[in-house]
């Protein structure tokens, strides 16, 4: 992000990488039933096996239904995976942002926009390759719901990454992986870059001082741009991902189908709750973030100068 005061020792790339993905895990751990309420709401409308789907109403709504009909437990379904998915996947697109930056500005602290949006989608577009199967998994997991028999389509994280490698292949696993880049590279370069520009704006102006107030205010900013941003491809990603083999031919057929049958409002399905979502995930992980970097460069600090 913005760099930190002179005065304050400049974390390195291992404290940023590990601080990203405890950051992000924070912020899942906070906001996990708003996400599973978003994924409900993005899936509600396409057809699925025989049986009648729940009609969802609402960030609240959904929540309320879902734990009357389900049991509060439905809210974190797929938890252990986004947890997996965060501390593969937060740590290379935010983590390595600020060295994705520093090369592609040759070393120069000054990076104008080009830089700053080349370095989003490089983190963004990196950090898909190595997370997908676990966004699958935990997507497959939120969009579950209990059926009349009890009957569930995965019983565990590992039983779901079993399932899918048997019965689609591993490719399976890395189905959607394409509008996931797509979708991560757009969210990368929103969330990351409007934060950064937000908190350098303030700092440079000095309306705030690098602190709390001032992490608070560029996350709300850059949560709030990521939503109108990249909601039409979170939507398409999430019913691509979820979708049985053979529903869509492709992720651009699963859009195709989307505008014909649902019309142009289906790619803003759970807008409310995705900003909800966004904008509390991102106060919550800059804030962590932010705090875990200076926690750590000062710890590392004192085990070098005891005394």
């Amino acid at each position: 992000m913005v760099a930190i005061k002179p005065k304050d020792l400049a974390p390195t790339t291992p404290v940023k990488f590990i601080g990203a993905g405890t950051a992000a895990c924070i912020a899942d751990l906070v906001t996990f039933p708003l996400d599973t309420a978003k994924v409900r709401l993005q899936i509600q409308g396409e057809n699925q096996s025989g049986h009648k789907s729940v009609r969802y109403r609402g960030v609240f709504g959904t929540i309320t239904t879902m734990v009357r009909t389900e049991g509060a437990r439905s809210l974190y379904n797929g938890l252990v995976a986004g947890l997996q998915r965060q501390m593969s996947f937060a740590s290379v697109r935010i983590g390595l942002y600020d060295s994705m930056k520093q090369f592609y500005a040759r070393g120069s602290d000054q990076a104008g926009i080009v830089t700053r949006l080349m370095a989003g989608c490089t983190t963004g577009a990196m950090a898909v390759m190595f997370a997908q199967p676990t966004d699958v998994v935990k997507v497959r997991f939120q969009a579950q719901a209990r059926l009349a028999d009890g009957v569930k389509r995965y019983n565990g994280t590992m039983d779901a990454y079993r399932t899918i490698a048997r019965d689609e292949g591993v490719r399976g696993l890395w189905k959607g992986c394409m509008p996931n880049i797509t979708r991560n590279a757009i969210v990368n370069c929103s969330e990351l870059v409007t934060y950064d520009i937000i908190k350098e704006l303030i700092l440079k102006y000095d309306l705030m001082t690098d602190n709390l107030p001032c992490h608070f205010t560029a996350a709300l900013g850059a949560g709030f741009c990521t939503t109108v941003v990249a909601s039409p491809v979170d939507v398409v990603k999430t019913r691509f991902m979820n979708s049985s083999s053979g529903q869509y031919r492709s992720a651009i057929n699963c859009a195709y189908t989307m505008l014909t049958m649902e019309g142009t409002t289906a790619f803003y399905k759970g807008f409310v709750p995705s900003f909800l979502r966004l904008g509390s995930w991102n106060i919550v992980m800059f804030v962590s973030y932010e705090q875990i970097k200076r926690g750590m460069m000062k710890a590392e600090t004192s085990w070098e100068s005891p005394f």
